[in-house]
Formats: structure tokens, sequence, C-alpha cells
């Protein structure tokens, strides 16, 4: 009987938590989520890969590596863009910006 990989479910909830993360909170999250994602799944990889018939659900670790990756990428672009602007234009410029970009939708 085929058991379920440990952390594969993990994995993907990380991921999706990654993307969501990267776009919702400036970055921060989604680096930090995706970072946790990947080492759980190197972990479950190494597992699998002992024993390949063991296991079923290898596509759901997999898919969550996909995530993690995009989200990590968009959490370091985020980060990267938010060192930029803090350092033009300032904490009180970048508050003014976010300000602007709330009053658009009024």
């Amino acid at each position: 009987m085929n058991q379920k990989l440990p952390n594969a479910t993990t994995v993907l909830v990380l991921g999706i938590v990654a993307i969501l993360g990267s776009c919702c909170c400036n970055g921060i999250v989604g680096v930090i989520c995706g970072l946790i994602g990947m080492n759980l799944y190197n972990k479950d990889n190494t597992l699998y890969l002992q024993n390949p018939g063991v296991y079923s659900d290898y596509d759901n670790l997999k898919t969550g590596r996909i995530l993690c990756i995009i989200g990590l990428i968009i959490g370091v672009l985020s980060l990267a863009y938010m060192i930029f602007v803090l350092s033009t234009v300032g904490w009180d410029g970048y508050m003014e910006q976010i300000n602007q970009l709330k009053n658009m939708g009024k």
C-alpha cells in the first residue's frame, strides 16, 4: 500500500501562501514561506528518491515546489522594489505613494 509523503501537502500550502504573501505583504511573507517550503521539499524529495515505489503524492510535492519558487521570485522582486523606493524617496514618500493609490479608487 502506498503512503503519502509527510510534507507534500504542507509544501503545496506554503507555495500558495508564498505567492499570496509576496503580492500582499511586500514580499516578506512570500520569501519566508517559500524558503520553508523549499526546505521541506528537499527533505521529502530525498525520502521519495530513496524508495519511489512507496509514496503516492509526489505530484503534489512537485507542484508545491514550483509554487514556492514562483513565490520566492515574486517576493524577492517585491522586496527589492520596496528597498529601492525606500532608498530613493524615504518612508514618507513611500507612504505618500500608498495614500495616492488608495485615493485613486475613490
